[in-house]
């Protein structure tokens, strides 16, 4: 662990002598090569966090596996090819549906764990809503995908003051089929879009 220039680097790496190929399961201890991936953590007071973890590639040992090379995975810790470790980008992402794009980007710079605004509003978009009960009160707006030009539908349940679905279509059809799916909404709320 070292500390420099306000950020806390980790270097990690794992104990086991083997891996197993994510493609066919057999056990390798074959070591091909080595790489580091800096993903970055959840900050530590006001330091910033980078993990510094080694990574080994091994020899797919089965001559009739499609792999002949494959890295070992941190599936507990962060994705393949990710920037941020799973409870950062958990915690960003929590952060960034409570407050929107630019006011989450401030507020995590502030917090030492720095984000763009629309990196935010990408991790809005790929995260999975949780499942709600259809609502009876259900307010329709628009929010734009592509500013000024790509519109969809946002449906909250102003009952709850939750979110609970994303349309990635504006159209009056793409919300019509989404009430057949849904029964039970009583009011609708909606702005004055021509749609």
């Amino acid at each position: 662990m070292a500390c420099l220039d306000g950020q806390v680097t980790i270097s990690a790496r794992r104990k086991g002598q083997t891996a197993r190929c994510p493609a066919c399961g057999r056990r390798s201890n074959s070591i091909h090569s080595r790489y580091q991936r800096r993903p970055t953590d959840l900050a530590i007071s006001d330091l910033r966090v980078v993990l510094e973890l080694e990574v080994r590639r091994f020899r797919c040992q089965n001559q009739q596996c499609s792999r002949k090379t494959f890295a070992e995975g941190f599936p507990e810790l962060v994705l393949p090819h990710a920037q941020r470790t799973l409870r950062l980008a958990e915690l960003q992402t929590t952060l960034a549906i409570k407050t929107g794009g630019e006011v989450g980007s401030s507020l995590l710079e502030k917090l030492k764990m720095p984000v763009s605004g629309d990196t935010l509003l990408r991790l809005i978009r790929n995260a999975e809503l949780p499942e709600h009960v259809t609502p009876k009160v259900l307010g329709v707006d628009d929010w734009s995908l592509q500013k000024g030009k790509t519109f969809g539908t946002i449906l909250v349940d102003l009952e709850k003051h939750q979110v609970i679905d994303l349309l990635e279509e504006g159209t009056a059809e793409r919300l019509a089929a989404w009430l057949t799916t849904h029964p039970g909404v009583d009011i609708i709320s909606r702005d004055r879009s021509p749609e």
